[in-house]
């Protein structure tokens, strides 16, 4: 049922009883809130984000203060007398050892912790060396287009084309002697073609905004319009993906660690080259392999929760 529409005096009446209050007009005064401060509203009231990020936490404290946390010396073979009896070739635990040790004696806790330092050394560095590669081509390319946008592209798809574990073998194998700068290399190098698309992709977003149209009809530089304007405002999705793809490269260390391709001294431990060093003792004393596996799929569960996380809060599509 329509309503009766007011009449012109009441209407007249409803204006001035407006007009004397003060409220015609107002506007709030709430200032704006930039994107990460908005994302980061979200991401406090997200249960996902806050489990993740407690084990990240956890897990760069704990590879911090490895050393002292460490119960025993990892590569002390304290219980060796035990293994060199054959009767029991990977001691028990018991007080002191509560996880037992390894089959040289050495206390598999202290391993698990120190190896932790290796571990997030390794997948850190390996993240930042792919970070700087992928920015400096998703630079070239976005920012010049052209046919060094092609060259580069080019270049990124043949990397895309190879498995990315097949790849960081091959390259971790080219090398004469294996060692963690190894891994780090060729982890790295297969992160590259990531970062370079991505940023490729947002430079691209990027050069036809109003506020580059802006700064360059005001006669500004190629050089500051990209470096001032377009890298900056780019770097968004790029920061989430380091997230994502720290997880990974934690995984693929340990994966060319566990075939061989790792540190092969053993005195310093790292969690993928103690889950290969047990693969001979998997029938029958399998805890030597679930401890670094289940230390692995924790830290990589961490990061990948904050990516998310992150990807979803930053996301103008999945805001609620």
């Amino acid at each position: 049922m329509n309503r009766n529409p007011l009449s012109p005096t009441a209407k007249k009446e409803r204006i001035d009883a407006l007009a004397r209050s003060g409220d015609s007009g107002r506007v709030d005064s709430d200032e704006g809130v930039s994107l990460w401060r908005s994302a980061w509203r979200r991401l406090r009231r997200n249960v996902v984000f806050l489990i993740g990020a407690a084990i990240i936490v956890a897990f760069i404290l704990l590879a911090t203060f490895a050393p002292w946390l460490a119960p025993h010396d990892p590569s002390a073979r304290l219980l060796i007398d035990e293994v060199s009896r054959q009767s029991n070739p990977v001691p028990e635990a018991r007080p002191g050892f509560p996880l037992g040790a390894d089959d040289r004696g050495r206390d598999l806790l202290s391993r698990l912790i120190v190896g932790s330092r290796q571990t997030l050394m390794v997948g850190v560095m390996a993240t930042l060396g792919g970070l700087v590669g992928g920015v400096t081509l998703g630079t070239l390319a976005g920012a010049f287009g052209g046919w060094v946008d092609a060259v580069v592209m080019r270049v990124v798809d043949v990397l895309l084309s190879i498995p990315s574990l097949l790849m960081a073998f091959s390259i971790a194998a080219m090398f004469a002697r294996p060692s963690q700068w190894t891994l780090i290399v060729a982890i790295a190098i297969v992160q590259v073609p990531i970062f370079a698309r991505l940023l490729r992709g947002t430079m691209l977003a990027q050069r036809h905004s109003d506020h580059v149209l802006a700064a360059t009809a005001l006669g500004v530089k190629k050089g500051p319009i990209i470096f001032r304007h377009m890298l900056p405002n780019a770097m968004g999705p790029v920061i989430v993906q380091a997230t994502l793809v720290l997880a990974t490269a934690i995984i693929d260390a340990a994966a060319l660690s566990f075939l061989g391709l790792g540190n092969p001294d053993d005195r310093v431990p790292e969690w993928g080259q103690m889950l290969g060093a047990a693969q001979g003792f998997f029938n029958t004393f399998p805890h030597l392999a679930y401890y670094p596996a289940l230390c692995i799929i924790v830290v990589a569960l961490g990061f990948t929760l904050v990516g998310e996380s992150l990807r979803e809060a930053l996301d103008p599509k999945s805001r609620r």
